[in-house]
């Protein structure tokens, strides 16, 4: 079977927008070189790849799977390319980080003046979003290295984990809640909530908890995909929320932790990258900092 690289390229494009003619214009190529490329690759595995769907057009089962493969195997290429380039160039390389908040925010400062300490030539590019979305990116080649919660078991990835994160139930320091004789989740439920989006592994976790015990999920009167914002939000009302141990040491003054073990999650913070991916000299540097230094770098940003 003869495939060509680059119709597997128009392909991934056509497949992304759902219409050959933004494909053309986004690649810079005309419409019938695009169709062309999809005609060969229908006739390559004898089964139609797209079909239309109102304006546009939408893949097929068959097409499902090509897409996945077709976005593995441009990583790969990719990372062939950029290892040949690297060496080629003799030069300390190009890393990719993915990171979710917390880390971003009080690590990666750090982390990333020590790379550029040892070798000023680096560039980085760093991603921050949710673990879940990252992990897809990584998993796709488009990130070398993620920096937060780690991965669940995946034998397409390792993971080194380095410190642990404790994330609990928090409400202001005036909240009726501390002047019950005894906290429950039952008791929770009294109140509203100020909660991450339900694609958030820590918001997935929380509403387990209350179901598994008979319970309905807490209720969330303000949702947010930004998790630094969620202490501003339940400062001065009522409201309770579900934050890690290091955001709540930074809102100390004007926040507590409403102790209780059925809704405590503990989770390890640390760093993933894929089991046979290609790390440029500078990610196996960042890797080697994180795993020498990590613990300190985390401990003390974190806890800052």
């Amino acid at each position: 079977m003869d495939i060509q690289l680059r119709d597997l390229k128009y392909f991934e494009a056509v497949a992304e927008l759902g219409h050959v003619g933004q494909a053309a214009e986004k690649l810079g190529r005309t419409q019938p070189a695009l169709t062309k490329a999809i005609q060969r690759l229908e006739a390559a595995f004898e089964s139609e790849l797209f079909e239309r769907k109102g304006r546009g057009i939408q893949l097929t089962p068959v097409g499902e799977v090509l897409l996945a493969r077709a976005r593995m195997l441009r990583g790969a290429a990719d990372e062939a390319l950029r290892e040949v380039g690297d060496f080629a160039k003799g030069n300390a390389g190009h890393v990719r980080i993915g990171s979710g908040p917390i880390a971003a925010e009080h690590v990666l400062p750090e982390l990333c003046n020590l790379l550029l300490g040892e070798a000023p030539a680096t560039t980085i590019d760093i991603t921050v979003a949710p673990s879940l979305v990252l992990r897809e990116r990584l998993k796709e080649g488009s990130l070398d290295l993620l920096i937060g919660m780690m991965a669940e078991e995946d034998d397409a990835l390792v993971s080194h984990a380095i410190v642990e994160d404790v994330v609990v139930v928090v409400a202001s320091r005036g909240h009726p809640v501390f002047d019950l004789p005894r906290v429950t989740l039952k008791s929770l439920l009294g109140w509203h909530w100020v909660l991450p989006s339900t694609s958030i592994p820590s918001r997935q976790w929380l509403d387990a908890a209350f179901q598994s015990h008979g319970l309905p999920k807490p209720s969330a009167q303000i949702g947010a995909n930004s998790i630094p914002l969620l202490p501003r939000l339940i400062a001065k009302t009522e409201l309770l929320s579900f934050l890690s141990r290091h955001t709540l040491n930074e809102h100390a003054q004007v926040l507590s932790e409403v102790p209780l073990k059925e809704a405590t999650l503990r989770r390890k913070l640390g760093v993933t990258y894929r089991r046979h991916g290609y790390l440029s000299p500078a990610a196996l540097r960042l890797l080697a900092l994180l795993q020498d230094r990590g613990e300190a770098l985390f401990s003390t940003g974190l806890m800052e």
